[in-house]
């Protein structure tokens, strides 16, 4: 939000908080776009604008890339719109596309901020392991044609529990921020036939294309390209050129925000 936009907008009578869930496929990431370049944030501003009456900013708790899905983004906005927070759900989702939906709101109090009250954030990626494709998963997963060393991959996740510096697994073009993040739960599940391997990270923080970098690199270790110990010396290194390429947007979620 500009600054200028900043005060105009807290003035404002009410904060309402909302939790959404996306299907990234058709949007090029959350953040606000320049027509006709669409985002999810211009759809659910012009939908929250027709419901509430007045223009609406919203601030976000995750500013999701091109292609990556979200089960709880958080985001929040300031209006002068009177309608009662138990009907905004069905009242927004009634006009929204089927691959953007609210799944809860309520009001906030008024220094709540969904991107700087945010105290930690979950996020999964979703891998589709062996060769044969899956037409109905190829926007929602990557698909690594072989089968993966779980073992080898669930010794890398406890590496990088706690607190460290993740500078191998930065992407340039981030904010300015400091690369020290504490990473409470790295785990790993595997779903369905076996073949769909779920990894998940929640942290205090992420840095740019953070978790996309540390799948990538996971991915040479569970195809025998790289072992643990490479594992250790990349995130040791402080070198993102000694890490693997980024995964593929379409198997990120964010997960969940912690406040």
């Amino acid at each position: 939000m500009k600054p200028e936009h900043k005060d105009i907008m807290k003035a404002r009578k009410r904060n309402i908080r909302l939790t959404v869930a996306y299907d990234g496929t058709n949007y090029h990431g959350f953040q606000r776009q320049t027509p006709p370049v669409v985002a999810v944030q211009n759809v659910l501003e012009d939908k929250l604008h027709k419901v509430f009456g007045d223009s609406v900013e919203l601030a976000a708790a995750g500013r999701t890339d091109a292609g990556v899905h979200a089960r709880g983004q958080v985001v929040n906005f300031f209006t002068d719109g009177t309608i009662p927070v138990d009907r905004v759900p069905r009242a927004v989702n009634s006009l929204l596309p089927p691959d953007i939906v609210i799944l809860e709101a309520m009001e906030a109090d008024r220094d709540f901020s969904a991107r700087h009250s945010a105290i930690s954030k979950t996020y999964e990626y979703r891998i589709l392991q062996g060769d044969i494709p899956d037409p109905f998963e190829r926007n929602y997963s990557w698909n690594i044609r072989k089968n993966l060393d779980i073992t080898a991959i669930e010794q890398c996740l406890e590496l990088l529990k706690g607190e460290h510096d993740f500078s191998a697994f930065r992407a340039a073009g981030g904010p300015p921020v400091s690369p020290v993040r504490n990473i409470y739960e790295a785990g790993l599940r595997v779903e369905g036939d076996g073949r769909i391997v779920v990894l998940s990270f929640h942290a205090n923080g992420f840095l740019y294309h953070m978790v996309r970098n540390i799948v990538g690199t996971l991915g040479n270790v569970g195809l025998g390209w790289k072992s643990v110990d490479d594992f250790k010396l990349i995130m040791e290194s402080l070198d993102r050129q000694k890490a693997g390429a980024t995964a593929p947007p379409q198997g990120l979620y964010l997960d969940k925000v912690y406040y």
